[in-house]
């Protein structure tokens, strides 16, 4: 969570493209659904899921493990919202979740098992929303602010992102 990403909800991302402002609230949950759907034809299709294309890059694997804990990390944080008035969300790093979870030797039929649930479960979660729920609040300890709108917003950004650093393929609305 020190890495500040938020800059997203402003303008389209550059390296993947995707606008986090482009779609519209009530398509929100679906296009979750939709890009769980992409990534669970990324390892399959991959030779080597644990293979790193260089040795600071994640692999398949990786990504996948990490993008699966995210969708985890993003319905739990919703729910926080949801619950609780301004829940403060206790610190991820990622990196050293990759490490202790021991991303590059888990096995990759499993995470991709997982990274579908935790996609749909995520999905599922904003579907849930009511309607005068969207404007409940959370923080980071870094002092970003976020609403449930446009924390989904910011969540979505990242396994879109990363379908991109596998695939090479940039997401089109």
């Amino acid at each position: 969570d020190t890495k500040d990403w938020t800059w997203v909800l402003e303008e389209r991302c550059p390296e993947c493209g995707f606008d986090c402002r482009s779609p519209r609230r009530e398509e929100l949950a679906s296009l979750v659904s939709a890009v769980g759907e992409r990534w669970l034809d990324v390892l399959p299709s991959t030779t080597e899921p644990a293979r790193r294309p260089e040795p600071q890059v994640w692999s398949p694997l990786e990504y996948a493990c990490h993008v699966r804990d995210v969708c985890a990390l993003a319905t739990y944080r919703v729910t926080l919202m949801l619950d609780e008035d301004v829940p403060l969300f206790a610190n991820w790093d990622q990196d050293v979740t990759a490490v202790e979870e021991r991303y590059a030797s888990q096995d990759p039929i499993t995470v991709n098992d997982d990274l579908g649930r935790r996609a749909r479960e995520f999905a599922d979660r904003l579907a849930s929303v009511p309607d005068d729920a969207w404007d409940r609040a959370g923080r980071r300890s870094d002092g970003a602010r976020f609403t449930v709108e446009s924390f989904a917003r910011y969540l979505l950004h990242d396994p879109i992102h990363h379908l991109t650093d596998v695939t090479g393929v940039r997401w089109s609305d």
